[in-house]
């Protein structure tokens, strides 16, 4: 496994992290504790070390089970998870907040019309709100210290200036090592980096969405700040393993997306089918060499890919040692170039 440095922060993580947003459950139709404990340990025995997570994913659900995962193991641990999606704000803390949506404990309302059992979750990145955060996590993962803290999502009302100092004020108190950004306009991660040092940027990048090359990217590979992408598997669309005719179970958000509608499937299978001869060759499945592509993208320094069970996570582990030649990365770049989906 690729082991790569977060930013300035000394911290070297796998190239390839354990995403735990499924293991939460919440719009993944359900998680087995059990199952998501051995992926997680299965992924530290393969070579990885980077895990990341968020209060919001299960609604503190993921955290919990990452904390029971690596009670025993926590000095095998790179630790990062977030702060500032809320759905327990005071009401003083709802009028500074803005709404991101409505939501049961099992899916995202997509209507916009909340029915029954559902609540609201807001934006929220008050420094009282980031030192409650923090405190929570800190709890629910059965640690002393993140190793990288995030603000998970930029657009409430909160100067910047004041995340950044509760982020600093935390690191200087020796709760958190290291200070990252997600879902950052270039405009915003240029504010917070001039009030101090930021870390890593987290972004949604696959072959599927590439915007950060003109976003993101480019400021990152030239300054050595870390660039995380997440869905760099588009949910399980770049396995190639998602069919036309899959059916989702009612609390997957994928049954709501055009792009898992049969028609877009198509044109993903296309696009992928000229990297079966690579893996063949690397004796390497699909997704390993999408993984492996997305690490080879100039400033792109780590991908989390999400995993329910140890196979899955083994095999995400396993692409962190892949490496393909220039004519391999040239000739999937030429197959992703021919994507004219959504």
């Amino acid at each position: 496994m690729k082991h790569r440095p977060l930013g300035q922060s000394g911290i070297e993580a796998s190239a390839v992290a354990f995403g735990a947003w499924a293991i939460g459950g919440w719009t993944w139709g359900g998680a087995d504790e059990q199952e998501s404990i051995r992926a997680i340990h299965a992924f530290l025995d393969a070579g990885g070390n980077l895990i990341d997570t968020a209060p919001v994913y299960g609604f503190g659900r993921s955290e919990e089970v990452v904390g029971k995962a690596i009670a025993d193991r926590r000095d095998r641990v790179v630790l990062a998870t977030k702060c500032s999606m809320r759905w327990d704000l005071t009401e003083a803390q709802k009028a500074r907040a803005i709404k991101r949506f409505s939501t049961t404990e099992e899916n995202i309302d997509w209507s916009g019309s909340p029915g029954a059992g559902s609540f609201d979750v807001y934006l929220y990145s008050g420094a009282d709100g980031i030192r409650e955060e923090v405190e929570r996590s800190l709890r629910r993962l059965r640690t002393d210290v993140i190793d990288l803290y995030q603000t998970h999502w930029q657009d409430d009302l909160t100067p910047i200036e004041e995340r950044m100092r509760a982020l600093e004020d935390l690191k200087k108190a020796g709760k958190i090592r290291a200070i990252g950004v997600s879902n950052a306009k270039p405009a915003q991660l240029a504010e917070y980096r001039r009030i101090g040092v930021i870390d890593s940027v987290q972004e949604k990048y696959s072959m599927l969405d590439r915007q950060q090359e003109q976003i993101n990217l480019s400021t990152c590979a030239r300054d050595g700040i870390a660039f995380l992408a997440y869905s760099p598997l588009a949910q399980g669309l770049l396995t190639g393993k998602i069919t036309p005719d899959r059916d989702y179970d009612p609390g997957d958000q994928r049954r709501f997306k055009d792009r898992f509608k049969p028609d877009n499937v198509v044109q993903v299978l296309a696009m992928l089918e000229p990297l079966g001869p690579i893996a063949t060759r690397h004796n390497a499945t699909i997704a390993q060499v999408v993984i492996a592509w997305t690490l080879d993208v100039p400033g792109c320094s780590h991908v989390l890919c999400g995993a329910r069970n140890p196979e899955q996570a083994v095999a995400n582990a396993q692409a962190g040692s892949l490496d393909l030649t220039a004519a391999e990365i040239d000739s999937i770049t030429a197959a992703v170039e021919t994507y004219r989906g959504v």
